[in-house]
């Protein structure tokens, strides 16, 4: 797992976390600039459950993954300031989990803004949900039906990296490893 940025990832995982529902992508790079979708979905985790046991399945079932699917790389979603500081708090610890879970396989860990994720993808920052879903099922061969938005948007990360490592070896572009 090469931390040089002139060796292209062949295969990411990619997540959109949160707490209750945190979406997920193995991404790979397939013939002429397209992807594929090795697996995909969401760690759903019950409303019963406290924080402390939801990080503990997120990042189980994220280093479940990644074991089973041996990634070059892990991207992420950034933190945003959304509807209040708690919410942006427990998105950190979701997202801590996720990062945790690839450092601890020595992955190494990008991060995206959610508007760089869509202006990648849909070509406009302030793309709604939908148009993000119907764009990753246009540009990444294995989905089958309609994605949950979470698990669409964990594509969308993973399409952002490769195009974003693609800039990045060009020099048009910098990498915002974490």
């Amino acid at each position: 797992m090469s931390d040089s940025p002139l060796t292209l990832t062949r295969r990411v995982i990619a997540v959109d976390p949160s707490l209750r529902s945190t979406g997920f992508a193995v991404l790979e790079r397939a013939a002429q600039g397209r992807f594929h979708a090795k697996v995909y979905g969401i760690i759903k985790n019950a409303d019963r459950l406290l924080q402390s046991g939801c990080l503990v399945a997120i990042r189980e079932r994220i280093v479940e993954l990644i074991d089973a699917h041996q990634p070059d790389s892990a991207a992420v979603e950034a933190i945003i300031y959304v509807q209040s500081f708690k919410t942006a708090i427990t998105m950190g610890c979701a997202r801590g989990a996720t990062i945790l879970a690839a450092a601890e396989r020595g992955l190494p860990i990008y991060e995206y803004a959610p508007r760089r994720v869509k202006q990648a993808v849909v070509g406009r920052g302030g793309a709604q949900k939908s148009q993000v879903n119907f764009m990753v099922r246009a540009l990444v061969d294995g989905i089958d039906g309609e994605p949950s938005p979470d698990a669409a948007d964990a594509i969308a990360i993973g399409i952002t990296h490769f195009q974003t490592e693609n800039s990045a070896i060009r020099g048009a572009t910098r990498l915002g490893r974490i």
